[in-house]
């Protein structure tokens, strides 16, 4: 049984909830309580609000920036900064000006999860204060040295749909300037560099919110950015227009549960997988089996009720979030039950 414990001393937007906090007690052994000690650690470490941005120290060499859109990982070490998003473009010179207070190390690398403006808006910004690794574009093995010529600046590096959809001439997501755009590419399962002493893979994950999604794991670290693949302040947003899939969301969330490691047999270490959502506060693996396993149970109601033949109205009176939509739903803004409802409803149609 978990018990959730208020902390107001925590920034209110690592909170899972108004009414709940970041404690876990996850057992209860001989008497002692026995607190999820990533939580713990959570709320001892380095988070301060700055504006209307927190920053959070993961690990060592990690940190969170929230606040500033989609959540920004930012990874830390001798060759310089790898940024995993970068937020909307309002909130860059916010987000700079955060980097210079972590560290004098220039950011060298900026890893895209996604097309979406909340995290790759400040791409341009950010990296043209960076610096690229090989002045003059020269070669430095292993593809690195094709990605960092961006006219002296960082890096930025995507999956080719990313690019795609940033250089539409049309569509919702085209109002890129080129200075945003990806400098290097991939196609395929993934990409993987070498930097500040960490293996660092970028894998993709088709059809899963969309179909531009990767997630970024920082191999030494142990910390996994999951992009909007992860939301933990919402029903995942599938986006059915740009290539997104309740199956390939489903699929997404079991690669990163395969990825990460939960705390056991010692739950009292303070050892696990942390994982950055796009959205909301650093979760584990036992959040993540939560979430799956929510997207799983309201994909096979609305299969269950599709079956019977009931049409999307009838769906949605059947109300097959129930149990979750206090917590994940929403009644207005950009994405509500219902469009999650009716996203699902679309993608199993168009299997048929």
């Amino acid at each position: 049984m978990r018990y959730l414990v208020k902390l107001p001393f925590l920034p209110r937007r690592f909170w899972p909830s108004a009414a709940a906090s970041l404690f876990t007690i996850t057992a209860i052994v001989g008497g002692v309580v026995l607190l999820q000690p990533f939580l713990v650690q959570m709320a001892t470490a380095q988070g301060r609000p700055s504006g209307d941005l927190d920053v959070v120290k993961l690990r060592d060499n990690v940190y969170i920036i929230a606040g500033a859109g989609g959540n920004i990982t930012v990874h830390i070490g001798q060759e310089g900064i790898v940024l995993v998003d970068t937020g909307t473009a309002a909130s860059a010179d916010k987000v700079i000006a955060e980097l210079n207070r972590l560290t004098q190390g220039k950011v060298r690398y900026i890893i895209n999860t996604g097309a979406d403006a909340d995290h790759v808006g400040g791409n341009g910004a950010i990296a043209k204060v960076g610096r690229t690794l090989f002045p003059g574009g020269g070669g430095g093995g292993g593809g690195v040295g094709e990605a960092v010529t961006n006219n002296g600046g960082a890096a930025i590096l995507a999956h080719d749909n990313v690019n795609l959809r940033m250089s539409a001439p049309t569509g919702k997501q085209s109002a890129f300037p080129t200075t945003d755009w990806p400098t290097e590419t991939f196609t395929g399962k993934g990409k993987s560099v070498y930097l500040n002493g960490d293996g660092i893979q970028a894998m993709q994950q088709p059809a899963a919110h969309s179909d531009a999604d990767s997630i970024v794991f920082f191999r030494r670290a142990d910390v996994i950015a999951a992009g909007d693949v992860f939301d933990m302040n919402r029903f995942p947003v599938i986006d059915i227009d740009n290539g997104g899939s309740i199956q390939g969301e489903i699929d997404a969330l079991n690669r990163l549960l395969d990825l990460a490691i939960p705390p056991v047999p010692l739950v009292w270490v303070d050892a696990r997988t942390l994982i950055v959502p796009g959205h909301g506060r650093v979760a584990d693996h036992a959040d993540l089996t939560e979430y799956r396993d929510m997207v799983t149970i309201i994909r096979d109601r609305i299969q269950d009720l599709m079956k019977q033949g009931m049409t999307l109205d009838q769906v949605k009176k059947a109300n097959p979030t129930q149990g979750y939509r206090k917590r994940w739903g929403a009644e207005s803004g950009q994405w509500t039950t219902d469009r999650f409802v009716e996203a699902i409803y679309r993608g199993l149609s168009a299997k048929k």
